[in-house]
């Protein structure tokens, strides 16, 4: 085959493709592909349901991993022409690892591995939902962040369990005898629950209690949380932006009817308006009377 002719193939099988997967029905159908899938996984942890129906829930795990299969296909046809836009977008690599895991022997062997394969296939719906996607991608961005707030969180935590163990580990065995349980309490009491019952049992053993829980609340459940909270709204702007930068596509700009006719009209009587002025230019003024000479306009005004 000549060399010229393999670029046109693939075009041509490119835009075959790209026809097919850019439709609505298409989305639609993958999309209750995919709750389907998430259907079967919860019909099958009903033991009954199971033992009754094991020969079609297989089968119809086989014919959704058949239809995303074809799917996955179309998605690569589609991308026949240029090969590399399919591998730069994460969702397409997504896509083909959660379906070419499928079948791996050591996965299909293995049923809790092969069943979180299938669980992950739940995230796919992602693709279809905008607002979804772009919370996903805000979680990941939001990772660094986080990471360093668990770390200043953990720290806090330690600060003050070990504080919390000096002065009320031989009064309150239960919440503070241990470095373990002091965290664990102080981890519960950061959600604000139960903050009340700590306060009074720790008033009865000190009033330094009322400084120490009093500021613990307000650097953990205030000053902390606000700090999360502003971490993933920003992660959010950052992934909305993205989203729109990298999936927006040019739309054409459609001309409403009414529009197009009252263009039509202010058109018309621009051009009645030239046309007037064009015709009181072209016509000469009236000459002046002897008898009744012409005023000037100056003269007229005053």
């Amino acid at each position: 085959m000549p060399q010229q002719q393999i670029p046109r193939s693939r075009a041509a099988l490119a835009r075959r493709c790209t026809a097919v997967v850019e439709t609505r029905w298409f989305a639609v159908t993958v999309f209750a592909l995919i709750l389907l899938n998430a259907a079967l996984l919860g019909v099958e942890t009903y033991s009954g349901i199971v033992a009754d129906h094991q020969h079609w829930l297989r089968l119809a795990e086989h014919l959704c991993l058949a239809a995303f299969t074809v799917e996955i296909v179309l998605r690569l046809a589609a991308h026949a022409d240029r090969p590399g836009e399919f591998f730069r977008d994460p969702w397409n690599l997504f896509d083909l690892a959660v379906v070419l895991c499928a079948f791996l022997p050591v996965v299909r062997e293995n049923t809790t591995v092969l069943r979180l394969l299938r669980l992950a296939r739940v995230l796919r719906t992602a693709r279809f939902l905008p607002q979804l996607r772009i919370v996903l991608v805000a979680v990941a961005r939001s990772l660094p962040g986080t990471l360093s707030f668990l770390l200043v969180g953990a720290l806090l935590l330690y600060v003050y369990a070990m504080v919390g163990w000096v002065f009320f580990g031989g009064h309150d065995p239960e919440h503070y005898g241990s470095i373990g349980r002091a965290v664990l309490t102080l981890f519960l009491l950061m959600t604000l629950d139960g903050i009340g019952d700590a306060v009074h049992a720790g008033l009865d053993i000190s009033r330094w209690s009322l400084l120490y829980y009093g500021s613990y609340v307000l650097l953990a459940s205030f000053v902390l949380v606000n700090v999360l909270i502003g971490v993933v709204i920003t992660s959010l702007d950052e992934a909305r932006e993205m989203d729109g930068t990298t999936t927006s596509e040019p739309r054409p700009h459609t001309v409403r009817p009414e529009h197009t006719a009252l263009a039509h009209r202010i058109e018309e009587a621009r051009r009645a308006l030239d046309e007037l002025e064009r015709e009181l230019i072209r016509t000469p003024s009236p000459p002046a009377d002897d008898n009744h000479p012409r005023i000037p306009t100056a003269q007229r005004r005053d």
